[in-house]
């Protein structure tokens, strides 16, 4: 038959041993809380290890606040940065591509069928033609008026040098007129061929996303 101990020390120490098993065991289980300074001297606390001082020392508390292990830096001050800058193009990247997904479907509701974007692009090349169809009547108008200069020049037989001040000033006037007219002209040649441009990349982009959202539309006309 087994001896069973039952010296008094023998017992007071078993039962202080259970008690201290008892008391860590609870402990642990309430978790524990780590508390560090970050970069930028901010005092941080979480139940988990923190993200923001991986490259420092984080104190590791118990319940009762008291130290119970001091977590050594898991990352140098360099790699820190390097997983900082890492996770700045990764949520640059996110949002860019979130970006070219909400413009995508700012497109499709815009243009649902190649008859709408067909349509548009008509209209806004309409109103540069309107506006080129006003211009090209203004210089008309200036040709017109040149040659009346012209007449008048003949009592001074084409001599500008001869002619009175206010005459002078008319050709003048005209001339200048005559340049902003051409350089309007060419603004708006140029600005048709910025719409077309715009058009066909949308063009291009749109056959895509109607493929994608159940074949192709390029026929339907628009409602």
């Amino acid at each position: 038959m087994p001896h069973h101990h039952s010296h008094p020390l023998f017992t007071a120490r078993f039962a202080l041993l259970a008690l201290c098993t008892t008391l860590a065991g609870g402990a642990q289980a309430q978790g524990s809380v780590y508390s560090c300074v970050d970069s930028k001297g901010r005092r941080l606390t979480s139940d988990r290890p923190i993200v923001e001082c991986l490259d420092r020392e984080q104190e590791k508390r118990g319940n009762t606040g008291i130290v119970r292990q001091v977590v050594p830096p898991s990352y140098t001050a360099d790699e820190r940065a390097k997983l900082e800058a890492q996770r700045r193009v990764e949520d640059e990247q996110r949002a860019r591509v979130q970006e070219e997904k909400r413009r995508e479907r700012a497109l499709l509701i815009r243009y649902p069928n190649q008859g709408v974007h067909d349509k548009e692009r008509a209209e806004a090349l309409g109103q540069i033609d309107e506006v080129i169809g006003a211009v090209n009547k203004r210089e008309q108008a200036l040709v017109l008026q040149r040659k009346e200069i012209d007449v008048e020049m003949e009592f001074y037989q084409g001599d500008a040098s001869k002619a009175p001040n206010w005459l002078k000033r008319k050709i003048e006037d005209n001339e200048k007129q005559m340049v902003v007219q051409k350089r309007f002209l060419d603004e708006q040649a140029q600005e048709k061929q910025r719409i077309n441009a715009r058009f066909d990349e949308e063009l291009v982009k749109l056959k895509q996303l109607w493929a994608a959202a159940g074949g192709t539309r390029t026929g339907a006309a628009s409602r």
